[in-house]
């Protein structure tokens, strides 16, 4: 069975590129929480300090993706405290769009 097709919000092509961009509808974020608390997970090697650390991410827009994530995670920390929760309304913290009077 095929993906159905995604909702196409607004799109732009760079005339010089012919590069499209397109905006897509979605059901919101979904996201892993550890014991109810939002996470950040960092990776890094403890015996060199080359690379540097690695932020992974813990926000996704597919819910498939955020759960498998969760399910690996509590599998390596022998844990059931990770979860995924969907982030579909909060408070907006940026915008340029100019308040209505």
């Amino acid at each position: 069975m095929s993906r159905p097709k995604p909702k196409v919000i607004i799109e732009k092509t760079d005339r010089t590129s012919y590069k499209t961009t397109q905006v897509l509808a979605a059901d919101g974020i979904w996201a892993v929480f550890f014991n109810g608390q939002p996470i950040n997970l960092k990776s890094l090697n403890s015996l060199v300090s080359y690379p540097g650390p690695k932020y992974r991410k813990v926000s996704f827009s597919n819910q498939g993706h955020a759960v498998n994530l969760a399910k690996k995670l509590n599998t390596q920390f022998q844990s059931d405290g990770f979860s995924v929760v969907l982030l579909n309304k909060g408070t907006t913290v940026f915008s340029v769009a100019k308040p209505k009077n």
